[in-house]
């Protein structure tokens, strides 16, 4: 087995048992974070109803003018989506980190989202 491949297996262990315990409602959506090399995602869904109530993200063309892949970013998008989901009526999340490790950039937007009045 090469490494890559058994890195994206591990990956996808480790998302998969973040989203079994992990689920959003309505009163409470799952705050889901994506991080990849270049942008960083955060979406507010609820899982009940299968739709994205809030979403913010680095590719957005207010977001892109600085860089997109540090923590300063990552912390403009926390704000943003806490922001734009109060906006809708939401005040409590779930965090969903996905397969990533709750440090760095992904620390730096839960951070920012609390700090905007999310609670989670």
């Amino acid at each position: 087995m090469s490494q890559e491949s058994r890195t994206h297996k591990l990956r996808k262990r480790r998302h998969a048992r973040v989203r079994g315990k992990v689920a959003g409602t309505a009163e409470r959506p799952r705050l889901a974070v994506f991080r990849s090399n270049r942008h960083i995602v955060a979406q507010v869904i609820d899982d009940v109803a299968g739709h994205t109530i809030a979403a913010a993200s680095t590719v957005e063309s207010t977001l892109r003018t600085s860089a997109t892949g540090n923590i300063a970013a990552a912390s403009e998008v926390g704000r943003l989506v806490a922001e734009r989901a109060k906006d809708r009526g939401v005040t409590t999340v779930v965090f969903d980190r996905g397969a990533s490790r709750y440090h760095g950039r992904v620390a730096a937007l839960a951070d920012a989202a609390r700090e905007a009045g999310l609670e989670f």
